[in-house]
């Protein structure tokens, strides 16, 4: 039987249909708020302040290879400043194109360490040192690096010593060792180099290969001249795209500034045997500053 069109709907219908599907009225007439709302509001925040923190201000990066030692190792973990050198697409998550250019760009200074997307594909994230500025000449004579025509200053230190692990394999035979424990290291030949600005690092030199020696490199405006610390396992900016390295690399192509050292593992953790979750970190390298 159909109710005829002028007479009042039922009181309990129009109820439902004001409020909502499912959703009854509340004592004092109001409607009850759904319990899921609350929790999905609080999820949309959560996630929106995930991405302004790892967007605009601080984010985690892995390291991959041993391009960077003695300073970084396999198995590192580091938080980079996202706002050191400014703002680009290449900040955003999955690098969206909501940034156009380069927004409060600042350019990094001479050895830093510092995050980018490597070219040609400038879809990857590489770590190296900021060795060359917009104007500078570089050139590597001998296994010696020149800065605008003066060598820069390279004294040889103690060996690096680093345990042999899941995460580090020593990079050939003849730099396999032993420690005072017997057990097996990678001792490598160590030096530390001081920039004309005074900062200094270690870099290893591991022998004689073709890159010690090069043409001189002039950087172009806006773009940087980069290298690894393990100069002879390391393709960086003395190589050619073509050849895998990365040439120059613009300055627009920053991600951030490595900050500090927020974990690091040797890699022989397993997931279901949870006291290797302590075993295998290197505590003495957390928290250590860039």
């Amino acid at each position: 039987m159909t109710q005829p069109d002028n007479q009042p709907a039922d009181p309990a219908t129009v109820a439902a249909q004001d409020s909502g599907a499912g959703t009854l009225p509340a004592a004092d007439g109001q409607p009850k708020p759904k319990k899921d709302d609350g929790f999905f509001a609080s999820m949309a925040w959560l996630i929106l302040a995930v991405v302004v923190l790892r967007s605009f201000i601080i984010s985690p990066f892995s390291i991959p290879s041993e391009s960077m030692l003695p300073r970084l190792l396999v198995g590192d973990y580091l938080f980079a400043s996202k706002w050191s050198y400014g703002f680009s697409k290449y900040s955003l998550p999955f690098s969206v194109p909501l940034i156009p250019g380069r927004i409060l760009a600042h350019q990094p200074a001479r050895g830093d360490i510092v995050i980018f997307k490597a070219p040609p594909s400038n879809d990857v994230d590489w770590v190296k040192r900021v060795i060359g500025l917009p104007g500078d000449q570089i050139q590597m004579k001998g296994g010696q690096l020149f800065i605008n025509g003066k060598s820069v200053p390279k004294v040889k230190t103690d060996d690096f010593v680093v345990p042999e692990s899941p995460n580090t394999h020593c990079y050939s035979p003849e730099f396999e060792s032993v420690d005072d424990k017997g057990l097996p290291v990678c001792r490598y030949p160590q030096f530390r180099e001081t920039l004309p600005e005074g900062k200094s690092y270690n870099v290893l030199d591991l022998g004689q290969i073709p890159r010690d020696d090069t043409a001189v490199y002039v950087v172009p405006e806006g773009a940087l001249f980069l290298m690894g610390d393990n100069r002879d396992n390391s393709l960086d900016s003395r190589y050619s795209t073509d050849e895998g390295g990365i040439s120059f690399v613009p300055q627009g192509n920053l991600v951030g500034k490595a900050s500090v050292m927020m974990f690091s593992t040797d890699g022989s953790a397993s997931w279901i045997k949870p006291w290797t979750w302590f075993t295998a970190a290197r505590w003495s390298r957390i928290g250590g500053m860039f």
